[in-house]
């Protein structure tokens, strides 16, 4: 990048939210994913108007910007693969609004998810996307990845609760597409158009999101199993049964083990899925509810159901689903969550596909999975030093995906295509739907600076 032009950006944004230290271009060369790239600059925005000013800079001189948030993305959406400007969005972080008459909210991207449910929660709302990475993610990186998260198989995922968005375009010109009512049928949809594009058709800077009344009660479960295929089956059992919990969850006994070896939470040994369901509505609903799920876990060989007594004991079994992947990446020096969908009829036959591939490839591979919507993450742990393993990772990981859309399948519940699975795309779109895909790239960005060498 050019000095002048990298002294304008300063400008813009002022000297004291701009860095292009060395040992600050590494630290937003990476995200969760296993591949780096040093940015030329970071830029650190607080309003829609410097980042409006950055952009035009930027279309200008055909200088590539990334966005990032907190860079917990999982397929390497926030990796500046082009160089040139990362523009780090984690500063504009303010709620700026909560509407509880009429059940709506407005944030920066920068806004913690666990921030804003805790925020909303006071006043007796629900936002129900809740990312595993719920602690940490920020809200418009899930937007960019249309994230869902445990409560997906009830309540559905980031794209069901928007209703506005503001958008910098790639020319710097500022899209403005705030809903004033839930049932718009104005044109196109272009709020649902920047959900999930991951940050290739423009940079968001506000949004506008749906709230629900919160559950009065919850009701949460354990299952052991010692087959995971029976785990699998009595997901679908549950499913099919017509009960629709808000949460369902599975671990396999890799994963198992790893965060019982870590975090001692009495995680039963000889198991190889452990379910975790969870109800939620009026108190007097969810007896009923618990005695019929109860039945179909017994009836698919749960060796025990264990319900949490209360809100302390449910939050301790959540425990080990959420430190799935921290405690899984103590195993090796690098691991990879893959993000797999599959109809939840399937699930059985998905999880016996991924422990087949890691069996034939000698790869080490855990699952875990918003079961309840159909929605694996194999969980792999490996050396990205040790070249041989790494083509065995990949095979392994190509097969478990070409399964999955054998099985009418996806690439992806949650955490996109990025960089991860950039290659596989078409094995999922055909021409046409390639050929429309990159046409609204090319309208939008016919320069490609947003987030290029990207799934695109």
């Amino acid at each position: 990048m050019r000095s002048d032009v990298k002294s304008e950006l300063i400008r813009i944004v002022g000297a004291q939210r701009a860095t292009d230290r060395p040992e600050d271009r590494v630290a937003y060369s990476y995200d969760a994913y296993t591949r780096e790239h040093l940015p030329d600059i970071v830029l650190f925005p607080l309003t829609t108007r410097e980042v409006s000013a950055v952009m035009k800079t930027a279309f200008r001189e055909s200088v590539p910007v990334t966005a990032r948030g907190s860079a917990t993305n999982l397929a390497g959406e926030a990796v500046p693969l082009r160089g040139g400007i990362v523009l780090a969005l984690s500063r504009m972080d303010r709620i700026l609004s909560i509407d509880a008459e009429n059940f709506r909210a407005v944030v920066q991207p920068g806004v913690i998810n666990h921030d804003f449910q805790t925020a909303v929660g006071r006043l007796g709302l629900l936002y129900p996307p809740d990312p595993s990475s719920w602690m940490v993610c920020s809200m418009g990186g899930n937007v960019c990845t249309n994230a869902g998260g445990p409560k997906t198989v009830k309540y559905g995922v980031t794209r069901d609760y928007l209703i506005g968005l503001t958008v910098v375009l790639a020319n710097g010109e500022v899209l403005d597409v705030r809903e004033t009512h839930f049932r718009n049928g104005s044109g196109y949809n272009l709020t649902h158009l920047f959900c999930g594009s991951e940050g290739t058709l423009g940079i968001i800077t506000e949004i506008t999101v749906r709230l629900v009344a919160k559950p009065k009660a919850t009701r949460t479960l354990r299952a052991d199993f010692p087959n995971l295929e029976d785990s699998g089956k009595a997901v679908a059992d549950i499913i099919g049964s017509g009960i629709v919990p808000s949460a369902l969850e599975l671990l396999d006994d890799v994963v198992i083990s790893a965060v019982e070896a870590d975090a001692h939470l009495g995680l039963p040994p000889d198991v190889e899925g452990i379910l975790l369901v969870e109800v939620d509505g009026e108190p007097e609903s969810l007896d009923p509810q618990v005695n019929r799920i109860e039945n179909v876990l017994t009836a698919n060989h749960a060796v025990r159901v264990i319900a949490a007594k209360d809100d302390a004991e449910a939050q301790s079994l959540w425990t080990a689903r959420r430190a799935a992947f921290s405690v899984m990446s103590r195993l090796r020096p690098t691991v990879v969550m893959e993000d797999a969908t599959v109809p939840v009829s399937n699930l059985p036959a998905m999880i016996r596909k991924v422990r087949e591939s890691a069996n034939r490839h000698g790869v080490r591979i855990g699952v875990v999975a918003h079961a309840g919507d159909g929605n694996l993450h194999p969980l792999v742990v490996f050396d990205k030093r040790d070249e041989e393993e790494v083509e065995r990772v990949q095979r392994a990981t190509e097969e478990i995906y070409r399964e999955a859309l054998a099985l009418g399948g996806t690439l992806s519940g949650e955490h996109g295509i990025g960089i991860s699975k950039a290659g596989l795309l078409t094995l999922q779109l055909d021409p046409v739907a390639m050929a429309v895909t990159r046409a609204i790239k090319q309208g939008l960005d016919p320069k490609g600076i947003l987030n290029p060498g990207k799934f695109i």
